[in-house]
């Protein structure tokens, strides 16, 4: 078993910058217009020569509610007609990508995220299952992980029993904050009831793993109150717990300049919040896996770290980075073989290209091949915290050291400060390092220092 994360606040006050999360590299910040459709199409056909299996992700953008420190990509309405239009070029979109894969490609993985996609109703809701089924290879055996995101507050136990017929066995639900001033100051009012009931719903109906979502640096936090929100968090025994790091970033996104950033907790209040809830989450059982990611140890996450076998892509860790990623809907990514694309951000933009008969495709990037051993130098550190020179050599016919000479002073560095084992043969992360392991990733990163940082979160 991987050794505990060790705190040390002189290190994270000194490594806690501002950098990528690394669900990709080279991150979406160097997405550019130059890649669209064509290369788009060209990457399915290859993904249908080598066989490969796939992940679909879904995007469903639309909530009736607005939370203030959502910065994901969203459409804040209370009207449920505009979900049939958008199903409608979503099936267009399908059917464009769709009869460039081979129809023995299966769907191993299966991710509806948004947004709120319970916003669709139950025939909506079984419309776009039957549309997936029709065009893709989607298992029937319940040996997929087909996960879903919920919003308590717009599920119940008739939608679980829905979800669960049309073949998701995971799911995974935002919570942020259980306190009721914490709740009122970012819009989002949601009672432990409500939660508790949709995840006995998922226990009764047997969903294979249930995640909860958290978010530490909101307003009217603190070390005692969002202290009681994980105890009671940990009650419910969920599988797996991601505990996010608020980033404000107002100008960036607009929901959050509703956020009074007077009542803010202060930096060290935030490193005390994540500190007791390491501490809380450890005493009860739970792994860190990394990245904000914890999950019990006989969760397929911790097994797969403990055989060297996890992976990142932009649904987080998983276990399928083998697999194709194809995206879905109005900003979705995909990652087929070494293209990265994404569709239009913009939903009329989306809606009037697929109108159209054309492929949503506004930007993307194809890796070189620098890019290729640096994705995987950062894949190994961020997930299995090592990195052994010898198989990235024989992969890439590099010498290791040769190849990152320039880099070899800073790492050095961290070795001394005793985030990282920096041996002839390898780099080990040590229990210290594995909070920072985003500041380790950073070092091998070729594009960071020709941007602005301020564009990503703090790495605490």
């Amino acid at each position: 078993m991987l050794d505990a994360i060790r705190w040390d606040t002189d290190l994270i006050r000194r490594y806690d910058l501002a950098g990528p999360r690394y669900t990709s590299y080279p991150t979406a910040v160097q997405f550019n217009s130059q890649v669209g459709a064509f290369d788009l199409l060209h990457a399915l056909r290859d993904s249908r020569k080598a066989q490969r299996p796939l992940s679909l992700y879904v995007h469903i953008p639309f909530c009736a509610n607005i939370c203030y420190y959502c910065a994901c990509n969203k459409v804040i309405t209370k009207d449920r007609s505009r979900a049939l239009p958008y199903l409608q070029r979503l099936e267009q979109e399908m059917q464009l990508i769709a009869c460039h894969l081979a129809p023995n490609q299966r769907v191993e993985q299966l991710h509806f995220g948004g947004g709120t996609p319970t916003f669709l109703n139950h025939d909506e809701l079984r419309q776009l299952m039957a549309l997936l089924r029709k065009h893709f290879n989607l298992l029937d055996d319940d040996s997929g992980d087909y996960g879903i995101e919920i919003d308590p507050r717009e599920a119940d136990w008739s939608t679980m029993g829905l979800l669960r017929e049309l073949g998701f066995n995971r799911v995974s639900i935002g919570l942020q904050d259980l306190d009721p001033a914490v709740q009122r100051a970012v819009n989002r009012l949601q009672s432990l009831d409500e939660t508790r009931a949709v995840i006995e719903a998922a226990r009764t109906l047997q969903f294979r793993s249930i995640n909860i979502d958290l978010i530490y640096g909101l307003p009217k936090q603190t070390p005692e109150n969002f202290a009681r929100t994980v105890e009671e968090v940990i009650s419910l025994q969920p599988d797996r717990l991601s505990v996010f790091n608020y980033a404000h970033l107002p100008e960036r996104f607009m929901p959050q300049r509703r956020i009074n950033g007077s009542e803010l907790p202060a930096p060290a209040e935030k490193l005390q919040m994540l500190q007791r809830t390491i501490e809380q989450l450890t005493a009860a059982g739970y792994r860190y896996i990394g990245m904000d990611h914890f999950a019990l140890p006989d969760d397929e996450l911790a097994i797969a770290q403990e055989e060297s076998t996890l992976q990142r892509n932009f649904q987080g860790y998983t276990t399928h980075g083998h697999c194709d990623l194809i995206g879905l809907g109005v900003s979705a990514i995909s990652q087929i073989g070494d293209l990265y694309c994404q569709n239009s951000s913009d939903l009329t933009h989306y809606q009037n290209a697929l109108a159209g008969a054309q492929l949503a495709t506004s930007r993307g990037l194809v890796c070189n091949a620098d890019d290729r051993l640096r994705r995987e130098v950062i894949q190994q550190l961020i997930c299995n915290f090592s990195l052994k020179f010898e198989e990235i050599e024989q992969t890439f016919n590099i010498d290791f050291r040769g190849y990152f000479n320039e880099l070899w002073p800073e790492l050095e560095e961290m070795a001394d400060d005793g985030l990282i084992e920096l041996g002839s043969e390898a780099i080990i992360v040590l229990p210290a390092g594995r909070l920072l392991v985003r500041s380790v990733c950073m070092v091998f990163d070729a594009y960071l220092g020709q941007q602005n940082r301020q564009r990503f979160s703090r790495v605490i």
